[in-house]
This record gives structure tokens, sequence and C-alpha cells, in this order.
């Protein structure tokens, strides 16, 4: 075998497992959401999150893929390693938003954005970016979807928040938010700890090689300074609820950290391990500040999806021109604005579709009772509820 097979060959075989280690974010979405959500609706958001998983992965097959890329041009790796790793990008995009209209969209309207989010206009805006579109060329920074995919997952969360409306009980008059407890915390700690594992072929397979010197040291920084942001998004949370609330609050601790995830993954190779953790630590404050923001404004977020992908996405993406020297904040600014614009109006037309042809949101007895019993027919934990009449 030759330098040059060899190179291919490891290249490919590393490109896949950093895209196992993305598809294995679906499960940390899933039992996050499993966790914050209430108990009557947890089967149904886990349905959820492998059928948009399925549809995600089946529409980039057949449109997506070929939208965002054209034919490329053949690489350092296997042509198909690089289809995998891009669909679970993704797939990872739509994730985003199931948390966010959790416990009051109807399933069926739910899947069919999917198809239209994931085939369509997800690839466009991607063709822009890493497609080498105008956006690529007018020099904006996204090294491995800070915006591209994690703002973008949260401007389709926006626009259907907006349309659909919080749930029942969450506000009452006079600015009253009233907090509606998630089921399983120690879910929710594990589909975070997950979703921190799987960051690490999220960034770190961004490199999209990992033979020769320079490559194999820059992936050794984005698993450093992926870890450290993460970290101290969370120990920054953790200070602020601490301190405005006397408590330590594990749901922002959790987002905390998401959000530094988030933030870093706009440039995680080229900072430094102490600015990667200054980055983190902004990251933790913001989303804190942007959750409560959000519920002042009456946008229920079940799981402060638009405040973890959503701004510390742009924060994150702002933060590209203290670090990167070839970074402009006008560039930045562009496609920040670009693609959020694209992504939120779109989604807002398809999700203003829905709700005029097949309705969007679940009757009120339906959310009630909950979607498990209503949509799935199969109760998350049958054994601790009360027996329903048949």
């Amino acid at each position: 075998m030759s330098v040059s097979e060899l190179s291919y060959a490891l290249d490919t075989f590393y490109l896949l497992i950093s895209a196992a280690l993305v598809m294995w974010m679906a499960a940390g979405f899933s039992m996050l959401e499993a966790g914050l959500v209430r108990s009557k609706n947890t089967t149904e958001i886990l349905v959820k999150n492998i059928l948009l998983y399925a549809i995600a992965c089946t529409s980039f097959l057949l449109i997506g893929y070929q939208l965002m890329y054209g034919q490329p041009e053949p690489g350092g790796h296997a042509p198909a390693a690089n289809f995998f790793f891009q669909v679970v990008f993704v797939a990872t995009a739509m994730s985003i938003v199931s948390g966010a209209v959790a416990e009051r969209m109807k399933l069926t309207s739910f899947l069919l954005f999917t198809i239209i989010l994931t085939a369509v206009i997800y690839p466009i805006e991607g063709h822009w970016t890493w497609g080498g579109g105008f956006l690529a060329q007018a020099g904006f920074i996204d090294f491995a979807g800070s915006g591209i995919v994690h703002m973008a997952g949260a401007g389709a969360a926006l626009a259907g928040v907006l349309l659909l409306g919080p749930r029942h009980g969450k506000y009452g008059q006079q600015g009253r938010v009233y907090a509606i407890p998630g089921a399983n915390m120690p879910l929710a700690a594990l589909g975070t700890l997950i979703l921190w594992m799987g960051w690490f072929g999220f960034n770190g397979g961004s490199q999209l090689q990992i033979t020769g010197m320079a490559n194999t040291n820059a992936v050794a920084s984005i698993f450093v300074n992926t870890n450290a942001a993460a970290a101290t998004g969370a120990i920054s949370a953790y200070l602020l609820t601490r301190l405005v609330w006397k408590k330590a609050d594990l749901t922002m601790i959790l987002n905390g950290a998401l959000a530094g995830l988030v933030a870093i993954t706009a440039e995680p190779a080229a900072p430094s391990p102490a600015v990667a953790s200054l980055i983190g630590v902004g990251a933790g404050l913001l989303v804190v500040l942007a959750i409560i923001a959000l519920d002042r404004m009456r946008l229920d977020d079940p799981v402060g999806a638009i405040s973890v992908h959503g701004v510390a996405g742009c924060y994150g993406l702002l933060c590209v021109v203290l670090t990167n020297p070839e970074a402009s904040l006008l560039a930045q600014l562009y496609g920040i604005g670009v693609i959020f614009g694209w992504v939120f109006i779109t989604s807002l037309a398809v999700w203003w579709t829905l709700k005029k042809t097949l309705g969007i949101r679940i009757p009120a007895e339906a959310e009630y009772v909950g979607a498990d019993v209503t949509d799935c027919g199969v109760e998350a934990y049958p054994e601790f509820v009360s027996s329903r009449s048949s």
C-alpha cells in the first residue's frame, strides 16, 4: 500500500468514525428532550426524534445532498464518507426544532416540515456556505456549523414557535411566567453528556482529515477547545444562577454546557485553550439571559433550544473575528443575516401553510391528556400513572 492510499484509508475511516459520533448525538437530543418534557409527552418526543433522523437521512440522500454540493470533486477520502458526514449534520439541525415545539405540535405537521427543511431549506443555505456559494466567496467563516447548522435550526424553531403559541398554563396575566418542570432530570443530564461526547466528532470531524502533522495537531486542538468551552459554559451558567436565584439550576447548567459547545463550533481550531474557555464563559452567561428574555417575551421553548442554538450560535460566529485573522466582522454579520433570514422566512411560510391546511397544534384536550396517548397510544411510564378508563 502506498502512502497516498494509506492516507486515503485513514482519512476515510476518521471521517466515518466522526460521523458515527455525530449520529450518536441523535440519542443525546432524544434523551435531553425526553427529560425536559412532561411524562405524558415522552413517547411522542422520542417518536419525533427517531423519525426526524430517518426522514432527514432519506430526504438528504434523494434531494438535499446534490442540491447542496452538486457533484463534489474527489477529495482525500471516499465520497460516500463525505455524504454520511454531511447527512448527520442536517439531522442535527432538525433535532433543534423538535425540542422547541414540544408538547403542543401535531406530529404529522412536524414530519412534513422535516421533509422540506432537510430536502430544500437547509441544503440551499448550506450550498451558499460549505458548497462554495456566495457567502463562502464573501469571506463568511463557519468552521463546523454554529450558523449553518445550529442558528439555522433555531431560526426554523423560532418561526414554528411564533405561529404555534405557548403551552396552556405557561403564561398568566400581568407577565406571570409559570415553570413547567421536565419529567426526568437524569435523562436530561445523560442527553447533555451524550451531546458533549458527540460534539468531538461534530467539530473534530469537520477538519475532514487526520493524516499529516498539521491536520493531526488541528484535530487535537479542536478536541481540547471544544471540551474547554463546554466546561466553562456549564460553570458560568451555574455561577449566574447561583448568584441570581441562590440555586444550582440543573437545566440552566446543561444549557450552559451546550451553549459553550455551539459557540466554539464556529471556529474551534484557531483559539488557544484559554480563549476557548473565555468563549464558553460568555456563552454560558448569555444563554441564561436569553432563556429569561424569551420567557418574558412569551415565547415558549420547553428545552431552551432557540437560546442555546440561535443566540449562542450567533455569538460564536461573532467570536470568530477575535480568533481568526482571516475573518471580518462585516462578512460574519452578512452571513448571520442571510442564513437566519433565509431559514426563518422560508420556515415561517411553510409553518403558515401547514397551519392553514392541516393545522399545526394539537387540540386542547389532547394537550391536557398528553401526546403519548393521543398520538402514539403508548405511555412512556405506564406504571407511574393512574389507569384511564377505556
